[in-house]
């Protein structure tokens, strides 16, 4: 890997345009020297070997401005060098002004995503926690920065190592068995590479699976489903949707798979997805159903809960998506207000923490009403295109969906191979491929042209 050249750079840390404060952020090996060198007040500069804010003041060279000073020692610092983030006043004319003096010092000007960079090659991240510090800067809602939380946290990383391990496990008792007959204690018995080659299958479709949910592919905010059995989810759902064909039926439970489609609002469009009925005693196929559900209300951008108007516990009904309100944003469909026994939606004063619209699938009404609601929720403004939605994540997504899958294929083509009869080397070395797809993502592998690109898409402090 070529890498980033050396040498102690500096960037600005901080959003470009006035403010209350602005960071010049500093890393390399002659970072405590330019803080030597422009410090001024109190009894000098801190001690070096100590981390934390020190007050003190920044010498320009025609000036001195209030400082507070970061400092951080390497190696335990995000690019494991010493790092120093220098907190100014926010204009920009003095950042300016500090930024020349150092490189005026020694420091070179950071290239875009030059800092990250450096805390991947160091081991400090690995590609995929790189990645999410891009999406997170690059995110433009709440719902592409949780996205880019669940590479940033280690969530795809984390599943990646796992998988890799057992890759490496199942390929050294593959190459080890082949210098033994069956007779011989050293043999591997097949049913063990059987059920690990089919664990790692299940594991590599469970992370692609994972990685689509936290970024769906379409690039539009998610809006899902959630309720009690026949509350009128798949009514709503085909009232609301372009393509809505849900199965509508009296009986309860007779929603099992998730359906997706677009749905228009004012401003823009959403994914509408209808989910099976939350209920606390599913078994078998249902109980699977209820994972799923949960699954896609955790990753949704908005939740729409339908509560049936003319149930008993209606109003306790409301009160539960009370807690999802917490997390994520949820818009309650007051549904059936058109029948008889129909309760007035609540007034309470927790609902504040969600929105509460009166409907009904089959009037129609109310629709137009939540269709704002649930706009203005998820701050879709008049004007906004399906492009303007999409993000740079979608794009990190899709590589690592691709290699996961690659991944995958190739398991499956080395265990199928094999059980028709193939030697064990052939498929010791479909495992190899796997792991280097897998090594891909990390950034073990990672070709430097798509390291630069990956990298060069960071704005310049980062």
């Amino acid at each position: 890997m070529r890498g980033v050249a050396g040498g102690t750079i500096v960037g600005l840390a901080s959003p470009p345009g006035p403010g209350l404060r602005g960071i010049l952020r500093v890393s390399g090996p002659e970072a405590w020297h330019l803080v030597e060198a422009v410090w001024r007040g109190g009894e000098g500069p801190p001690d070096r070997t100590r981390r934390g804010f020190f007050h003190g003041r920044f010498f320009d060279g025609v000036g001195e401005l209030p400082l507070l000073l970061l400092w951080m020692p390497g190696p335990r610092s995000f690019t494991r060098e010493d790092i120093a983030e220098f907190h100014l006043p926010g204009s920009p004319p003095l950042l300016d002004l500090a930024l020349s003096r150092l490189l005026a010092l020694g420091a070179r000007a950071a290239r875009a995503g030059e800092f990250t960079r450096r805390a991947f090659e160091r081991g400090r991240i690995d590609l995929t926690r790189a990645e999410g510090v891009l999406a997170l800067v690059s995110a433009r809602s709440a719902a592409e920065a949780r996205g880019a939380r669940g590479l940033l946290f280690g969530g795809l990383g984390g599943r990646i190592e796992v998988l890799r391990e057992e890759l490496e496990r199942l390929r050294a008792l593959s190459e080890a068995s082949l210098d033994f007959e069956e007779s011989d204690t050293g043999d591997v018995p097949a049913e063990e590479l059987l059920a690990g080659a089919r664990g790692l299958l299940a594991g590599l479709r469970e992370a692609e699976r994972w990685e689509a949910r936290r970024v769906p592919a379409s690039g539009l905010p998610r809006v899902v489903l959630l309720g009690a059995p026949n509350a009128g989810k798949s009514s709503l759902f085909n009232a609301l949707a372009e393509e809505g064909e849900a199965l509508v039926s009296t009986l309860a439970g007779t929603t099992r798979d998730f359906l997706g489609a677009p749905w228009t609002l004012p401003g823009g469009a959403v994914r509408l997805i209808d989910t099976a009925g939350l209920t606390g005693a599913a078994r078998g196929l249902d109980a699977e159903a209820q994972a799923e559900t949960d699954r896609l209300g955790e990753s949704a951008d908005l939740l729409l809960w339908v509560v049936d108007a003319t149930e008993a516990d209606a109003v306790g009904r409301c009160e539960e998506a009370l807690v999802r309100a917490a997390e994520t944003p949820v818009v309650v469909a007051w549904n059936k207000d058109d029948l008889a026994g129909a309760r007035p939606a609540p007034e309470l004063e927790a609902t504040r923490a969600a929105t509460v619209v009166s409907t009904s699938a089959t009037l129609p009404r109310g629709l137009e009403r939540l269709a704002r609601e649930v706009a203005r929720r998820l701050g879709i403004r008049a004007g906004a295109t399906e492009a303007g939605a999409a993000s740079l994540d979608r794009e990190l997504s899709a590589r690592h969906r691709a290699a996961l899958r690659c991944a995958a294929e190739a398991v499956e083509r080395g265990l199928v191979a094999w059980l028709g009869g193939t030697p064990l080397d052939l498929f010791a070395e479909e495992l190899r491929a796997a792991t280097a797809e897998l090594d891909s993502i990390s950034g073990r592998t990672t070709p430097e042209d798509l390291l630069d690109r990956i990298f060069g898409a960071f704005c310049i402090g980062k």
